[in-house]
């Protein structure tokens, strides 16, 4: 009777490869077969997550402990940096704690009487800042002039690090800030300026920046 069966569907001209489908068709209709299908689209999908998870959490210890992007607010880094620039920052120096150079130019925390915490990375992390749409006005990205021990002078239309004038070609036009009081850069703390003298929040204002309150420094390019 088998081989009647099959001989008519020869005769209605399905050939042996539409028999396999439509019996592939009618294991998944039946009722176990359903379970399986169902049982392999949730196991597509887990995979899916999964995999999402993963490039998720390794985005954000990247983002945390490695390299991070940031956007540049405000002109007070211009004419180096622009208002909206998007730079890259190596988050190395504020991971293992070491110190920034003269000239570097860093992301820092504006609060500097306040203590950082992971939780701070973490949250400052740009995948959050653009889930929650929010944008993180503490953050400031400014030029180091000041490393502990030095003693810094305002005068002359110029700075004075260690009774020696800066030679500052990024400036382009005279700073009109001047100050009797000669500041020393306390341990573990770097002292820092934008570009844009006349039109800067920094560290005249809030004072010197603790190191871990350094985020990270410019990567050139």
């Amino acid at each position: 009777m088998k081989e009647a069966r099959t001989a008519s569907f020869f005769c209605l001209g399905v050939n042996s490869r539409d028999i396999l489908k439509l019996r592939e068709i009618y294991e998944i209709c039946k009722p176990e077969g359903r379970e399986f299908a169902m049982n392999k689209v949730a196991k597509e999908i887990g995979g899916w997550a999964l995999s999402l998870g993963i490039a998720f959490v390794i985005a954000l210890v990247i983002g945390i402990f490695g390299i991070q992007p940031t956007k540049v607010l405000g002109h007070s880094m211009d004419p180096t940096l622009s208002d909206q620039e998007r730079i890259y920052v190596s988050k190395l120096s504020h991971t293992l704690g070491y110190e920034p150079d003269y000239g570097d130019i860093v992301i820092i925390d504006s609060r500097v009487s306040r203590e950082r915490t992971l939780k701070d990375d973490i949250m400052e992390h740009p995948l959050f800042s653009l889930l929650s749409g929010k944008v993180d006005d503490n953050l400031y990205v400014k030029r180091v002039i000041g490393k502990a021990g030095d003693k810094l002078q305002f005068k002359d239309n110029k700075v004075y690090r260690n009774g020696q004038p800066l030679d500052e070609p990024y400036l382009n036009e005279t700073m009109l800030y001047e100050s009797n009081e000669e500041i020393t850069v306390p341990a573990d703390h770097v002292f820092v300026m934008g570009d844009n003298r006349n039109n800067s929040k920094d560290s005249r204002d809030i004072g010197p920046v603790p190191l871990d309150h350094v985020l990270g420094i410019k990567i050139n390019g």
